[in-house]
This record gives structure tokens, C-alpha cells and sequence, in this order.
């Protein structure tokens, strides 16, 4: 196969080609998906912000989790948005490495808010008494801006690899831009970057899954020793967790190793599906987290229900 220049490179989103005379339904559906994520990400960060009671660990790590769901999303979907209604399916070799780097740095940060939340209640429900000394405010801190410095560390590194590959071909395979894609098409050798951002991710996935499971089992041997309302109090929370932090794996397993069942004769169906499952876990967690979240939930309806009056009254004079 012959190289292809870098510079002023298209490549072509095959997984958007296909979509056919659907474009413009799925181009409604993540519209609607993403005007979704925004406003109630948004509004669970601004209910945070503004209430002084919210000022916790817990909710301070929901709020970053809400950030990485609009940083996530607005990666994906305006893009693909204009792309569906356009029919535009190309994309610059530098813009696939920019959304790569964001969509690739958006599933490693949740990885590690979800055992952040998962640390952070294990030591609430374990050590009640030591839980303001051992996770104050500066420590919070701390452990975002940590979080957020050792991912980008790693995808730019994975990034940086993935420039230097050369390609013999521009049809990726999907509906958006990452290094898998970009490997794919290489002609040279990729040892060091495969081997690279797969250490690198593993390491990362097995250690977070690790820690998020032990805390988990704790807490859990905890609530057998506490009072029945501590306990389900702290059940309550777990289960939230649980099942936000299950669906996003399920979600970010399932995108992967799509690459993996399918191989190179992806179908529309699977794009399709690819998406609207990513989407979903896009979609479920400012939902989980607003319903479920007892105190951020009466927070957001106060501040709807005054939103309402204040309307109603200045429409009466």
C-alpha cells in the first residue's frame, strides 16, 4: 500500500457514509441526547456551586463527574451532529488526533472519579469520626487536579505516538476519531504505541477496579456493624454508584472491543449501536445522580420551584 502524506490529510468516516437516508433521525436523536447531558450536567454543577451545603467531597466529585460528561460529549456530538446533517464524513488527520486526545482522556477520567467516589464513601461510612480530617477540602482538590494531570500525561503521550505512524489508508472504520482507528490504518510499525497505550490503559482499568471493588466489599462489612438506618443510608449510595460505574463499563467495554468481535466489517448496526449505547451512558448518569442523590435532588427542585415563582411574579406585575 502506498503512504500517505500527513500534512492536509482527509480521512473518511465510514460508520457516517453509511447511514444513509437515516442521517437525520440520528442527527435529531444525539441532538436531543446532548442538549440532554448539558443542561442537567449544568444544572446539577450550578445547584453544587451555589449551595453552600453541597460544599462536600461527595457532591464535589459528582460535580466533576458532570463536568466530564459535558467534556466527553461536546467532543462527540456537535461534531457528529453537523457531520449527519451536512453529509460531510471527512475529518483532518489533526482533528482526528484532537478528538482522539478528547475522547480518549474522557473514559480515563471517569475511571478515576468513580474510585474517588468509591474512597471517599468507604471512608465516610468506615471512619465517621477521622472521614473531615482524611478527606478535607485540599485533599479533594488535590485529587481532581492529580486525576486530571495523569491522564493527560498518558493520552498526549498516546497521542504523540500515534502522529508519528504512517498511514497507508484514510477509511476508519466508525463514527469518530481515536488512535485505535489510526493504528489501523498504519503500514509501519506500531509496537511502541500499541504496546504503550495498552500497558498504560490496563495498568490504569485494573487499578481502579481493584480499589473500587475493595472499597465497595468494605463499606459493605461495615454496614453489618453499624445501625439499620446508617446502613441503608450507605446502601442507598453504593448502589448508585454501582450502577453508574457499571453501566459506563459496560458501555466503554462494549465501544473497545467492538474492534475486536467485528473487526475490520463493522456494520451501520454496530455504529449505530456503538453510539446510542455510548450515548446512553452519556444520558444515565446526571440522571442517576439527580434522582437518586436525595439531598442534590431537593437542591434542584428548591431552585426550580423558586426559578418558577420569581417567573410567575414578575409576569403578574
Amino acid at each position: 500500500m502506498e503512504n500517505i502524506s500527513l500534512v492536509n490529510t482527509q480521512l473518511i468516516l465510514m460508520g457516517l457514509s453509511e447511514t444513509g437516508n437515516f442521517r437525520y433521525f440520528f442527527s435529531f436523536i444525539t441532538t436531543v441526547v446532548y442538549v440532554t447531558v448539558m443542561v442537567l450536567s449544568a444544572m446539577i454543577m450550578f445547584v453544587t456551586y451555589m449551595e453552600e451545603a453541597l460544599h462536600e467531597p461527595m457532591y464535589i466529585f459528582i460535580s466533576n463527574l458532570m463536568f466530564n460528561q459535558m467534556y466527553g460529549s461536546t467532543a462527540l456530538m456537535p461534531k457528529l451532529i453537523v457531520d449527519l446533517l451536512t453529509g460531510c464524513y471527512t475529518i483532518s488527520f489533526t482533528g482526528c488526533l484532537a478528538q482522539g486526545f478528547f475522547l480518549q482522556s474522557f473514559p480515563c477520567v471517569e475511571y478515576f472519579t468513580f474510585t474517588a467516589m468509591a474512597y471517599d464513601r468507604y471512608l465516610a461510612v468506615g471512619h465517621p469520626l477521622r472521614y473531615p480530617m482524611l478527606m478535607t477540602h485540599k485533599t479533594t482538590m488535590k485529587i481532581l487536579i492529580e486525576m486530571w494531570v495523569y491522564v493527560f500525561v498518558g493520552i498526549c503521550t498516546i497521542i504523540l505516538l500515534a502522529s508519528r505512524q504512517t498511514l497507508c489508508g484514510v477509511e476508519i472504520n466508525s463514527v469518530f476519531c481515536e488512535t485505535i482507528s489510526l493504528t489501523h490504518l498504519s503500514c509501519g510499525d506500531t509496537s511502541l504505541s500499541v504496546v504503550f497505550g495498552f500497558t498504560w490503559t490496563l495498568i490504569m482499568m485494573v487499578s481502579c477496579v481493584l480499589v473500587v471493588i475493595y472499597c465497595y466489599i468494605r463499606t459493605f462489612l461495615v454496614c453489618l456493624r453499624i445501625s439499620q438506618e446508617a446502613c441503608q443510608k450507605a446502601v442507598h449510595t453504593l448502589v448508585t454508584h454501582i450502577i453508574a460505574f457499571s453501566t459506563f463499563m459496560a458501555a466503554a467495554m462494549l465501544i473497545v472491543f467492538r474492534y475486536k468481535i467485528k473487526g475490520e466489517s463493522l456494520s451501520v448496526v454496530s455504529h449505530v449501536v456503538s453510539v446510542l449505547v455510548g450515548a446512553l451512558s452519556f444520558t444515565l448518569n446526571p440522571i442517576i445522580y439527580g434522582i437518586r442523590t436525595e439531598v442534590l435532588r431537593t437542591k434542584i427542585l428548591q431552585k426550580l420551584q423558586r426559578h418558577k415563582r420569581s417567573r410567575l411574579k414578575s409576569n403578574s406585575e
